[in-house]
């Protein structure tokens, strides 16, 4: 090879990049506040959050070198909100009714409710977008 560093580079690439499978976090058996937690400490989303819903439910990106996938779907942004949590925004109108966290994926809701059946999560399904559905946990 002409460039042996450009070499070295390409195969320490996938090193470089952190991929991180959330299924066994979106099986809804943890708060928003220690799903956030998880994320955040291992840097794998930008701890402050893109948007705030006027209900105060605070979205994030992934990180730039994390690659987030939910039940083999590609994740395209997470979100969450849990009463009293110091770690999310408030918004401007009233506060979502429950905890709540997920991740919004790529993919058709018929796609991501098949992938959670197969998969046994209680996780819901929310159109969230073309092409982009949420899968939503909901506490109590």
């Amino acid at each position: 090879m002409k460039y042996p560093i450009l070499g070295l580079l390409l195969a320490a690439a996938p090193a470089l990049v952190h991929a991180a499978p959330l299924d066994t976090a979106l099986a809804c058996g943890q708060t928003p506040g220690q799903f956030f937690a998880m994320l955040r400490n291992q840097h794998l989303i930008d701890p402050e959050p893109m948007h705030v819903e006027p209900d105060s439910v605070n979205a994030f990106w992934p990180a730039r070198d994390a690659t987030l996938s939910a039940f083999d779907l590609n994740v395209f942004a997470i979100f969450a909100y849990e009463a009293g949590n110091p770690a999310f925004r408030a918004g401007k109108g009233t506060p979502h009714g429950k905890p709540v966290y997920g991740a919004v994926v790529v993919a058709r809701m018929e796609t991501v409710r098949k992938a959670l059946q197969a998969a046994g999560s209680k996780a819901g399904v929310e159109h969230a977008a073309p092409f982009m559905t949420a899968i939503v946990c909901e506490g109590p």
